[in-house]
């Protein structure tokens, strides 16, 4: 299966059989992302998450008191 990275725009040929394109071809929401902007994402993440001002907001579950 060819995809093209969502990013820098490379295109890639991928496994017709492996989980990446299986959920690329039932949900076409899904981007693709070639290892190098992966791997760039990823690093400066990190580097965001060590200086503190990082914030991941996650959804607040509240009690129920029946």
């Amino acid at each position: 299966m060819q995809v093209t990275c969502a990013i820098c725009e490379k295109e890639e040929e991928i496994n017709d059989q492996s989980a990446i394109a299986k959920r690329i071809r039932n949900r076409p929401i899904h981007t693709y992302l070639c290892k190098t902007c992966n791997e760039r994402i990823k690093v400066r993440t990190i580097e965001r998450w060590e200086t503190g001002k990082f914030k991941l907001y996650q959804k607040k579950e509240v009690e129920e008191n029946w």
